[in-house]
């Protein structure tokens, strides 16, 4: 099923996560990530589908079969760019060394004053964009389903109250005019574009040598608006470092745009172009489910 990871039980517990939080914050960075090796080990032992899962997808990127250390170096990457999610949340910008790669993008967008999708994906971190954002001003909020990630959403809004107002749920009845209402703003939005809520809008595209089933309704939404799309990967490089990659996806389509033909070739350039960013850092993307629909696939 293409909605597999929304059936995935989200691990751990709240009081578990805001320990590993307090701990982080009040003992620093390099303290909270020595906590995470024993963690990733657990889950390296237990969580068989999500083991499986990682080798599925190490195997097509790195073109070689992945050990027992790509997996943990696959889930240490997650975890550690989810704790770096707690001072980015907090606004410790300093302690992280951002490089920027197509900003010209985004001072064009801005000084077009009329809102831009951003679309990336569960690759490295879309949080690193509030770096931009508060450097440049521009609101920015996330279109996101936060029900199979209720403990974690619940923290990390502890954390940071104003999180809540910076999120579109998905799922509610009003997220697409809520979305359309923030364009007319001038107001950015950025959308994960590789997960598939249900089995209808999505187009199956070649992603990693094998069709893949992708979401269609952000790129029908860019058409319907006539807004632009910028593609954002936030790269995690290691120690402190991320890069934030910004290209031109789609430009502002006419009508033209909204046939399917045209919407399936930015899926498949939105699959190609993740592809790339994947090759370049393959330990940085986080779908820890049958990506691929392979066990219902027929051969």
């Amino acid at each position: 099923m293409t909605t597999a990871w929304l059936r995935q039980r989200e691990r751990g517990s709240v009081l578990s996560i805001r320990a590993l939080v307090r701990i982080t914050l009040a003992l620093g960075r390099s303290a909270g990530r020595a906590l995470l090796i024993p963690i990733c080990l657990y889950y390296l032992a237990f969580s068989p589908r999500a083991r499986a899962a990682s080798r599925q997808y190490l195997g097509k990127v790195l073109g070689r079969k992945p050990g027992l250390a790509d997996v943990f170096r696959h889930y240490y990457t997650f975890a550690a760019v989810a704790l770096d999610r707690v001072f980015l949340l907090t606004d410790r910008f300093h302690r992280f060394d951002v490089r920027i790669v197509g900003e010209h993008l985004l001072r064009e967008a801005l000084g077009a004053g009329r809102g831009c999708l951003l679309i990336g994906a569960h690759l490295g971190s879309f949080e690193a964009l509030r770096t931009l954002g508060r450097n440049h001003a521009v609101r920015v909020k996330l279109v996101m389903y936060q029900d199979n990630a209720r403990k974690t959403v619940a923290v990390f809004r502890a954390i940071d109250p104003e999180l809540a107002e910076s999120v579109i749920a998905l799922g509610s009845v009003d997220s697409m005019l809520r979305v359309a209402d923030s364009l007319e703003r001038g107001e950015w939005i950025g959308v994960l574009a590789d997960r598939n809520l249900d089995e209808e809008g999505q187009e199956r595209v070649q992603f990693l040598g094998q069709p893949a089933a992708f979401p269609a309704s952000p790129f029908r939404i860019a058409a319907m608006l006539q807004r632009p799309v910028i593609l954002m990967i936030g790269l995690y490089r290691g120690g402190n470092r991320y890069e934030l990659h910004f290209e031109r996806l789609l430009d502002e389509p006419g009508p033209v745009g909204r046939d399917r033909d045209t919407v399936r070739w930015a899926v498949q350039r939105y699959a190609e172009r993740l592809e790339h960013y994947c090759r370049e850092a393959p330990y940085n993307w986080f779908n820890f489910y049958d990506f691929w629909d392979e066990r219902t696939r027929v051969h």
